[in-house]
């Protein structure tokens, strides 16, 4: 049972990862109604960014984490400004989205291989100290720590901005209909192009964050990714509340699948659940 304390905090960690993720794809899709497969690019751009003027280029890191916020949001901005807008203005269907956002991905991927080669690369060098603190019996590093936090205050924040700011109750307008909120005078293109930078900034500091932790390389955006949107379809789709539920029960379900099992099968259980709340819970914990 000495295993349980560290098994709740790799879940607290995990789920921190999985809870911005999911953020940022729920904004997305709450106001576009299509899965963006090309959110998962987001993360690696992020972390390269931050690789490149951090590590490459001497950058100072604040700096670097900045530009990395600025470029995953400005990235994804161009995507919808020059793939998706003109795509959704023809009346395109949700499965066409899906499979352009399936090229974004592909495309974007194998140019950052191409420049920056498949190599495993860690930003973890980048941080003068990367302290290890005792909790409860579990053990957690400062950026683990520090992921958390954020997790926790962008939740908060984008919850409180949504229910109290113009901009969060045209969001939320635009959500429940488009059509209506251009009727009644919302520059809806305008506003879902904010929502587009505001997610990609959102999807770059996950990248970010999992580079510190762990590491980056060109592919990982397809496995975050799957993850988050697991975490948002149990969560509640499109419902951001629920971002943060569904990324913690995921991650716990995660962790302590594979206690007395090989980690291997960490994906299956993953697939596993979303099966099942795919089948009799299709709505999730939280529906819109």
């Amino acid at each position: 049972m000495e295993i349980v304390p560290q098994l709740i905090a790799n879940s607290i960690i995990a789920g921190s990862i999985y809870t911005i993720l999911a953020l940022g794809f729920n904004l997305v899709f709450s106001m576009t109604k299509f899965v963006d497969i090309g959110f998962g690019t987001l993360t690696v751009i992020g972390g390269y960014t931050v690789f490149l003027f951090s590590k490459i280029l001497g950058v100072p890191l604040p700096l670097g984490i900045l530009l990395g916020l600025v470029i995953s949001g400005l990235v994804n901005f161009l995507v919808y400004l020059f793939v998706y807008k003109p795509l959704r203005a023809r009346k395109a269907s949700g499965a066409v989205l899906l499979i352009a956002s399936l090229g974004v991905i592909t495309a974007i991927q194998a140019f950052i291989a191409m420049f920056f080669s498949s190599q495993f690369q860690s930003l973890s060098g980048l941080l003068a100290g990367n302290r290890v603190f005792d909790i409860f019996g579990g053990v957690m590093t400062a950026v683990q720590l520090s992921t958390l936090a954020l997790a926790i205050l962008l939740f908060f924040a984008l919850g409180l901005t949504l229910k109290y700011t113009l901009f969060g109750k045209a969001i939320t307008a635009i959500s429940d209909d488009e059509e209506v909120s251009k009727i009644v005078g919302l520059n809806t293109e305008k506003i879902i192009g904010s929502v587009f930078f505001l997610a990609g900034a959102i999807g770059g500091l996950g990248g970010m964050l999992i580079g510190f932790d762990t590491g980056i390389e060109p592919i990982m955006g397809l496995p975050w990714l799957l993850s988050g949107v697991t975490a948002a379809i149990i969560g509640g789709i499109g419902n951001v509340y629920g971002s943060a539920a569904g990324g913690l029960l995921l991650a716990l379900a995660e962790n302590f699948g594979i206690w007395h099992i090989a980690g291997e099968w960490k994906s299956a259980i993953t697939f596993g659940l979303l099966i099942v709340f795919l089948l009799w819970r299709p709505k999730g914990l939280f529906p819109r």
